[in-house]
């Protein structure tokens, strides 16, 4: 929410989009309430479940005047990246994702974990498995290295003002 504050000051009411149907649904949201509450911002939740179901939440979104969108990460969604992006710049939402590839596609900003790292430690937890570790011995792990990406041609398109500030924490900035 840090992060969204800071690339869109004055949106209050933020609008998250994802699907009862994944199974991190609820506890994202309810993560997103917790860290909208000091800032006294308005979430509103709009549900997606397939792709043919954006532009009903976009139309949604823009009904309620949503100034942001949070889109949780969700397969369908990852397939129909391109058209989340097309829908947010035609209804004027700043859109905010979990997955770089979102933002390569056209969206606003992503914040998370770096999937290259994330494959590559899958890797070599596999590897530890096939050498004969075994699954339940080994611990959970977690992301340890997150990624900001920021779009800056759509930023423009939103007549958006990126703060320098943000720029410099990014990690790619796409021109």
């Amino acid at each position: 929410m840090g992060i969204l504050i800071d690339a869109v000051p004055r949106a209050k009411r933020i609008a998250v989009l994802g699907s009862p149907d994944m199974p991190s649904y609820a506890p994202s949201v309810k993560a997103l309430q917790e860290a909208a509450r000091p800032s006294q911002l308005q979430l509103r939740t709009v549900v997606a479940r397939t792709g043919a179901d954006l532009e009903n939440a976009f139309s949604a979104m823009a009904r309620e005047q949503a100034q942001a969108v949070v889109v949780l990460g969700f397969g369908p969604y990852m397939a129909a990246r391109q058209r989340i992006a097309e829908l947010a710049l035609r209804y004027r939402l700043p859109t905010f994702f979990s997955w770089r590839d979102h933002v390569e596609a056209g969206g606003l900003m992503s914040y998370g974990p770096d999937l290259t790292d994330l494959f590559r430690r899958a890797a070599i937890y596999g590897d530890k498995i096939l050498r004969g570790a075994k699954p339940a011995d080994l611990p959970v792990e977690q992301p340890t290295k997150f990624e900001l990406v920021i779009n800056l041609k759509t930023a423009k398109a939103l007549g958006l003002t990126i703060p320098q500030t943000l720029l410099l924490r990014a990690d790619q900035v796409i021109r």
